[in-house]
């Protein structure tokens, strides 16, 4: 099985860019491109949050006219900067098949991994939540099948990974959800996004595992002293590839023009 994983598109209005500069739009075109080439084409395309910059009408249906020309079946959790019903409005069932609107949790079932969204939003603030409500379905969608090999995907790690901004942005019940997903040893993946670059940590017996942004990437500093700060980077996106072995990779695939490939040979000098 082989799961594209993008987030943090941060689609802005008609003809704008994100924070005025980075081309989040066009960035997402190069990564939906890249993907339909891909060999072996991917199964579904997960994206975890951030779709748009301010939750606006206009900016979710900029980001469904890209994304709908995506060759497989996606699947949307909201972040921080999305509104929930507006995403529902534009995106619908195809993409968020959820049965109860007051949070887009759902399951995707018939395919190796089994798939769990999880809306780790909450209006009005930075930070993620996931409240009893939240942690129940969770904890009975877990209880269901519990030796199938299962990804819990949302947009808020729930673990600090030394990034300022999203830091100091909290999760209100990481701990509960922690002792819950202790409990279960199936759980290959817990995908993410929200602090604009890659990375994996080692969490309550399982990987986080963090998608790049848009090509807006937040300046590291392990210090925590410096302003919060972001570059504009080539797009890019991971692919989680389920082997025979039944090992779930993943990879980081930059989108931008390459020299080569070149094989290993010794090349004659010119």
């Amino acid at each position: 099985m082989l799961i594209a994983h993008i987030s943090d598109t941060h689609i802005a209005g008609k003809n704008k860019k994100a924070y005025g500069v980075v081309p989040t739009a066009e960035n997402l075109e190069l990564c939906v491109d890249n993907i339909n080439r891909l060999i072996p084409k991917p199964d579904l395309v997960l994206i975890t949050g951030d779709i748009t910059c301010n939750g606006l009408l206009e900016e979710s249906k900029r980001a469904a006219h890209i994304l709908k020309k995506l060759g497989c079946p996606y699947y949307i959790v909201p972040g921080n900067h999305d509104d929930r019903a507006t995403l529902l409005s534009v995106f619908g069932q195809k993409a968020c098949p959820v049965a109860n609107k007051e949070f887009i949790n759902y399951v995707i079932e018939g395919y190796d991994i089994r798939l769990i969204a999880l809306d780790s939003s909450s209006p009005g603030e930075p930070g993620g939540e996931l409240c009893k409500t939240r942690l129940s379905w969770l904890e009975a969608q877990l209880s269901d099948k519990k030796d199938m090999p299962t990804i819990i995907f949302m947009h808020h790690p729930p673990a600090k990974c030394r990034v300022l901004e999203t830091d100091e942005d909290g999760f209100v019940g990481a701990n509960k959800l922690g002792d819950l997903i202790k409990k279960h040893h199936n759980i290959k993946r817990i995908l993410c996004g929200h602090i604009h670059m890659p990375a994996h940590l080692g969490w309550c017996n399982t990987i986080i595992s963090t998608a790049p942004g848009m090509g807006l990437e937040i300046v590291l500093d392990l210090t925590l002293k410096r302003p919060s700060e972001f570059t504009m980077e080539a797009p890019a996106y991971q692919l989680h590839y389920l082997t025979p072995e039944k090992n779930l990779v993943s990879h980081l695939i930059t989108v931008k023009d390459k020299d080569g490939p070149y094989q290993f040979i010794e090349y004659p000098e010119v």
